[in-house]
């Protein structure tokens, strides 16, 4: 029987940017940069979801002197995936400290 465990705040981050990329090739960098996360918590997960056939990942060729960078893209069970797990968002405390 496989287990069935909801998705990180930081999977479901990765996944929004990958699924409003559309089917683009987006690099870690910019994953990091856009959703915010350490390349030490990006990477792992990149990898899991590639794994579990969530992600494309492919090495695209050097560009203007630039090495070859590794590329992601969702594939049609990453959009299910990222559609049925929207990213969660945080209450905003108002200047009181109380939530809104």
């Amino acid at each position: 029987m496989t287990r069935s465990r909801s998705l990180s705040p930081a999977a479901r981050s990765v996944l929004a940017q990958l699924a409003e990329a559309g089917f683009q090739w987006s690099y870690g960098y910019d994953l990091c940069r856009a959703t915010g996360l350490k390349s030490g918590t990006l990477y792992p997960l990149l990898i899991r979801l590639e794994g579990q056939g969530h992600l494309d990942a492919q090495w695209l060729p050097a560009e203007g002197g630039r090495p070859p960078r590794h590329a992601y893209r969702l594939t049609a069970t990453g959009r299910q995936l990222a559609a049925a797990n929207p990213p969660l968002v945080a209450p905003i405390p108002t200047p009181a400290g109380r939530l809104a």
